[in-house]
């Protein structure tokens, strides 16, 4: 039962830190990983997974691929499930090495900075949309959730795979913003109207987005050379996943 063990381990933070696996869970979601090129350590599944014809199909690609699966019963998988409705698979995979070293500053590029979001469905949202809307990369600065938690992956539905994200801090990307020129810009609802100044916009531009209640830290205010606001009638401000996909959708034309 090393992987049942390891699995409810990854549950922590710190374990993941440690180890450098993550869990991937649900259909969909071991579906596009077993699509991308990333290591995959183990598979775990439960009776749950052959209820449907998707799920048989899923097991036996796992199989196909010649990675260890162990069966283990519905009580177990619940044990380090981090669902409520387990969907009785679940993989470990080595979380890929990814540095802002290779994050390529093209002459026109966009980049998600994530300062201290804390809610897991929202980092998912933001990580599909970045990817969608050709971000070169989702980056997580201290404070925000561990673009790896288990609720992250699930809710991205795969985009981890796939689409650079990395966490960082702010003295790495100071220095990766002055090598390549970025210039960073925040989402505030003090600041100029988006109408005014989306023709503004650099080239190479990364856009940060704070956290839910908070907003922008003092650390990524002090930093931002431009403060864009979105208009928001009747109401206090938008969410964060909301607001992250109208600016980089405004940007990216």
């Amino acid at each position: 039962m090393r992987l049942l063990t390891l699995a409810r381990d990854l549950r922590r933070r710190k374990a993941r830190q440690r180890t450098h696996y993550f869990v991937a869970e649900g259909i969909r979601t071991v579906e596009e990983l077993l699509r991308s090129t990333l290591v995959i350590r183990g598979v775990l599944v439960s009776p749950e997974l052959a209820s449907t014809p998707r799920g048989e199909a899923l097991r036996a690609a796992v199989a196909t691929r010649g990675v260890e699966t162990i069966g283990v019963s519905d009580a177990e998988f619940a044990s380090a499930s981090e669902t409520d409705s387990p969907q009785g698979v679940l993989a470990i995979a080595e979380v890929p090495e990814r540095s802002l070293d290779g994050v390529e500053a093209a002459p026109s590029r966009r980049v998600l900075v994530l300062d201290a979001v804390q809610d897991p469905g929202n980092v998912g949202t933001m990580l599909r949309t970045a990817k969608a809307l050709g971000a070169a990369a989702t980056l997580a600065l201290p404070g925000t959730v561990d673009l790896w938690n288990a609720k992250v992956v699930r809710s991205a539905t795969g985009t981890h795979f796939s689409h650079t994200a990395i966490m960082t801090t702010w003295a790495e990307l100071d220095d990766w913003r002055t090598a390549h020129g970025v210039v960073l810009w925040g989402a505030d609802a003090r600041g100029e109207p988006l109408p005014e100044i989306v023709t503004a916009a650099p080239a190479r531009l990364a856009i940060v987005v704070g956290n839910e209640g908070a907003g922008l830290t003092a650390a990524a205010r002090g930093r931002a050379e431009r403060l864009v606001a979105l208009p928001a009638d009747g109401v206090d401000s938008l969410n964060v996943a909301v607001a992250a996909g109208i600016l980089l959708y405004e940007f990216r034309r």
